[in-house]
């Protein structure tokens, strides 16, 4: 089992941002490969940091960790925000540089210090978003789709001449003068957006970037427990990026229930309205009603009452954090015939003064706010 990324970088829940920003610094330093070479124990922690920090410093990512868990980005091929450990090394220094600012390491720090490049920034393509629509059989069970994605990939004999405005490094110096004196500073080049490539030669039908769009059949691992709107990764499957050293981008996948005929969600428990008519609530009858695993028979009970709740336990959904299955919630609802032929009138109007027909609750049974509450507790 993953571990805790609030405890890998040692935080507390309610830790703010500028908090979780020096807990990862202090854990890159700590674990950082040039202080600690050929140790792969050090490596992995830290890329576990990095990969604790590309979540939690990510307003929309953290929600979606803090109500989930680490189930909350799986189902996309290689899994979590970072794809399972998928990202290398490169990548992180790609991506988490800032954290360092301009100094303190120079050199000896490469991809994080303000001093010797770690050579050519890796370029990402740009992610895609797709919908999903899932009935509640698949959420129950969670499922394998295939879908069909166009996508911008690499164009075949394509070829890429290192930049000559940044030399390849994907980024261009400037010095300004200041007040305390000369500052210098980077930014991506204009030339090849920070790349380090430019086109050379460029087939047929290809883009200024050497890209084509073809479609391509993706698979989607969807964990079961999903809810609307929950948003799933899967990795490399976006478009691709220009040059020879870029990563392609990755495949956001959006979650939409499908109603379903005769079953109603309210997070992982399930309602099932049940009609019985009146000589049926009087007599007692076995009736099968749906749930997402088929067909289940339950048992109305002889004088049972409209209102009345029946709980069938662990015939909901699972958690997708895996804490349990929710339950089915049977409504019985007693149908009131609206219209009555003679011989049936003269029997109610009969009976209209019986003790047996007169209402008369225990204390047993309970009012409809009481239902309502036990219903959401």
């Amino acid at each position: 089992m993953k571990q805790d990324y609030y405890e890998i970088l040692g935080i507390s829940k309610s830790a703010t941002g500028p908090e979780i920003k020096k807990a990862y610094r202090k854990m890159a330093i700590k674990y950082h490969p040039d202080k600690n070479p050929d140790d792969k124990t050090a490596e992995e922690k830290f890329k576990e940091a990095a990969e604790a920090y590309e979540v939690l410093s990510d307003d929309n990512k953290k929600a979606r960790y803090d109500q989930y868990g680490h189930a909350a980005f799986e189902g996309g091929a290689g899994g979590g925000g970072f794809g399972g450990g998928g990202m290398n090394m490169d990548d992180i220094f790609s991506q988490f540089g800032d954290i360092f600012g301009g100094g303190g390491f120079g050199g000896g720090f490469g991809g994080f210090g303000g001093g010797q490049s770690r050579g050519r920034a890796r370029v990402k393509g740009s992610n895609l978003r797709i919908r999903v629509k899932l009935t509640l059989e698949e959420i129950a069970n969670g499922v394998e789709k295939k879908v069909k994605v166009r996508r911008k990939v690499k164009a075949s004999g394509v070829t890429y001449k290192t930049c000559s405005t940044c030399n390849g490094t994907g980024q261009v110096m400037r010095v300004t003068n200041t007040i305390l004196g000369r500052m210098q500073s980077a930014s991506a080049c204009p030339s090849c957006q920070g790349a380090g490539e430019t086109l050379d030669k460029k087939p047929k039908g290809a883009d200024s970037d050497g890209l084509i769009v073809e479609e391509e059949t993706v698979s989607i691992k969807i964990p079961a427990g999903v809810t609307e709107g929950v948003q799933l990764k899967v990795n490399g499957k976006g478009n691709a990026g220009p040059g020879t050293s870029s990563v392609d981008g990755d495949l956001l996948v959006v979650i939409e229930e499908q109603q379903h005929e005769t079953l109603k969600r309210e997070g992982t428990n399930l309602h099932f309205d049940l009609y019985v008519n009146y000589s049926e609530a009087v007599l007692g009858v076995s009736r099968n009603i749906d749930t997402v695993s088929g067909k289940v028979k339950i048992k109305i009970e002889a004088g049972t009452q409209s209102g009345k709740i029946l709980r069938l336990r662990g015939k909901g959904l699972p958690s997708i954090d895996h804490y349990g299955t929710g339950d089915l919630l049977v409504h019985i609802n007693v149908w009131t015939p609206q219209s009555l032929s003679k011989d049936q009138k003269k029997f109610f109007e009969a009976n209209l003064e019986n003790d047996n027909f007169e209402p008369s609750p225990s204390k047993h049974d309970k009012s409809f706010f009481e239902k309502v509450k036990d219903m959401f507790s």
